[in-house]
């Protein structure tokens, strides 16, 4: 029988992303109010992998990923995926885009091991946290990479995307190193 532990430290992520500039500026402001300053932010990557938000969300849709400051929890998911999902919601409400959703954020965590994301939909390789949201762990990171499955969404299994990954994986095991030094 093994004996539990509290987790390792997790970055707290999130992808925003719109084909408005100034909805991806309004979600990183939001996200800030709720997750401290941001630590890392990518470049504003094209987002033309599919067409499956082409709908909703327009055309020449750009995406932006973000590493938060505080501490996560990764219990804390599920409200956080909530909370993203009410942002939507008020942006769509108070701003007038031709799009039904004009933004979409999707909060994650990052650990030393993989990258996970909350969703709502339940598919078989989804694990159910509660209140109706589940996690998926889109990547996983295995010898000396960063590694996707057949699930694995079409943008988060580009090169660029790992090297910012990658820089966030090293801001984690360097704040996991100054806070556990005797693990070395």
């Amino acid at each position: 029988m093994g004996d539990t532990r509290p987790h390792f430290p997790v970055l707290f992520f999130t992808a925003i992303f719109s084909k408005n500039i100034e909805a991806i500026e309004w979600g990183r402001h939001e996200m800030e109010q709720l997750a401290g300053p941001v630590l890392m932010a990518s470049p504003l990557f094209e987002f033309s992998e599919t067409g499956f938000y082409a709908e909703s969300m327009g055309t020449g849709l750009r995406k932006q990923l973000f590493v938060f400051s505080e501490d996560f929890d990764p219990a804390m998911l599920p409200d956080r995926k909530i909370r993203s999902n009410q942002l939507e919601e008020t942006f769509r409400a108070n701003h007038s885009y031709p799009e039904s959703r004009p933004l979409n954020i999707d909060p994650g965590y990052l650990s030393e091991a993989k990258f996970v994301l909350a969703t709502t939909k339940d598919r078989d390789h989804r694990v159910y946290l509660r209140d109706g949201i589940y996690g998926e762990v889109t990547l996983f990171y295995l010898r000396s990479g960063w590694q996707f499955s057949r699930w694995t969404y079409p943008d988060y299994r580009r090169a660029d995307y790992f090297e910012f990954l990658t820089e966030c994986r090293k801001l984690l095991r360097q704040r996991i190193q100054n806070e556990f030094p005797t693990l070395d």
